[in-house]
Protein backbone atom coordinates (compact mmCIF):
# COMPACT_ATOMS: atom_id res chain seq x y z
CA UNK A 1 0.00 0.00 0.00
CA UNK A 2 1.40 3.06 -0.92
CA UNK A 3 1.77 5.90 1.65
CA UNK A 4 0.39 9.30 1.28
CA UNK A 5 2.33 12.17 1.79
CA UNK A 6 1.95 14.28 4.93
CA UNK A 7 0.57 17.65 3.46
CA UNK A 8 2.59 21.06 4.68
CA UNK A 9 -0.08 23.07 7.05
CA UNK A 10 -0.10 26.58 7.20
CA UNK A 11 2.68 27.21 9.59
CA UNK A 12 4.84 25.38 7.20
CA UNK A 13 3.54 27.58 4.11
CA UNK A 14 3.94 30.84 6.37
CA UNK A 15 7.64 29.78 7.31
CA UNK A 16 8.24 29.02 3.20
CA UNK A 17 7.23 32.37 2.18
CA UNK A 18 8.89 34.20 5.12
CA UNK A 19 12.12 32.56 4.32
CA UNK A 20 11.67 33.51 0.81
CA UNK A 21 10.86 37.27 1.75
CA UNK A 22 13.67 37.38 4.82
CA UNK A 23 16.66 35.71 2.13
CA UNK A 24 15.26 38.41 -0.78
CA UNK A 25 15.64 41.56 1.71
CA UNK A 26 18.93 40.41 2.76
CA UNK A 27 19.51 40.18 -0.65
CA UNK A 28 21.08 36.36 -0.75
CA UNK A 29 20.99 34.19 -3.20
CA UNK A 30 19.64 30.22 -2.51
CA UNK A 31 23.24 29.31 -2.99
CA UNK A 32 24.49 31.54 -0.50
CA UNK A 33 21.89 30.74 2.04
CA UNK A 34 22.09 27.23 1.93
CA UNK A 35 26.08 27.30 2.12
CA UNK A 36 25.09 29.27 5.52
CA UNK A 37 23.18 26.56 6.63
CA UNK A 38 26.06 24.03 5.89
CA UNK A 39 28.58 26.24 7.35
CA UNK A 40 26.40 25.96 10.58
CA UNK A 41 26.17 22.24 10.74
CA UNK A 42 23.05 21.43 8.54
CA UNK A 43 24.10 20.54 5.45
CA UNK A 44 21.72 21.95 2.46
CA UNK A 45 21.91 22.36 -0.83
CA UNK A 46 19.67 25.23 -3.33
CA UNK A 47 17.71 22.93 -4.51
CA UNK A 48 16.10 21.91 -0.90
CA UNK A 49 16.38 25.10 0.03
CA UNK A 50 14.30 26.03 -2.85
CA UNK A 51 12.00 23.16 -2.26
CA UNK A 52 11.60 24.60 1.09
CA UNK A 53 10.67 28.10 -0.25
CA UNK A 54 7.99 26.95 -2.35
CA UNK A 55 6.60 24.14 0.60
CA UNK A 56 6.99 21.41 -1.92
CA UNK A 57 9.56 20.45 1.14
CA UNK A 58 9.06 19.85 4.71
CA UNK A 59 11.41 21.90 7.26
CA UNK A 60 12.37 20.23 10.18
CA UNK A 61 13.02 21.78 13.61
CA UNK A 62 16.89 21.33 12.82
CA UNK A 63 16.52 22.90 9.34
CA UNK A 64 14.37 25.68 10.75
CA UNK A 65 16.70 26.75 13.39
CA UNK A 66 19.67 26.57 10.74
CA UNK A 67 17.96 28.63 8.25
CA UNK A 68 16.69 31.44 10.75
CA UNK A 69 20.20 31.98 12.47
CA UNK A 70 22.09 32.35 8.76
CA UNK A 71 19.16 34.98 8.33
CA UNK A 72 19.67 36.48 11.84
CA UNK A 73 16.30 35.68 12.61
CA UNK A 74 14.74 33.62 15.32
CA UNK A 75 13.26 30.56 14.70
CA UNK A 76 10.06 31.79 15.79
CA UNK A 77 9.71 35.13 13.35
CA UNK A 78 9.76 32.32 10.70
CA UNK A 79 6.44 31.39 11.78
CA UNK A 80 4.69 34.83 12.50
CA UNK A 81 2.77 36.99 9.94
CA UNK A 82 5.24 40.18 10.65
CA UNK A 83 7.77 39.43 8.86
CA UNK A 84 7.25 40.97 5.55
CA UNK A 85 7.75 44.44 6.87
CA UNK A 86 11.38 43.44 8.21
CA UNK A 87 14.69 44.92 6.46
CA UNK A 88 18.12 43.70 7.10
Amino acid sequence: MATRPIEIGPAGIQAARNIETLRLLRGLSQQTLAERCTALGRPMTNIALSRTERARRRCDIDGLVAIATALGVSPSSLLTATVAGQRG
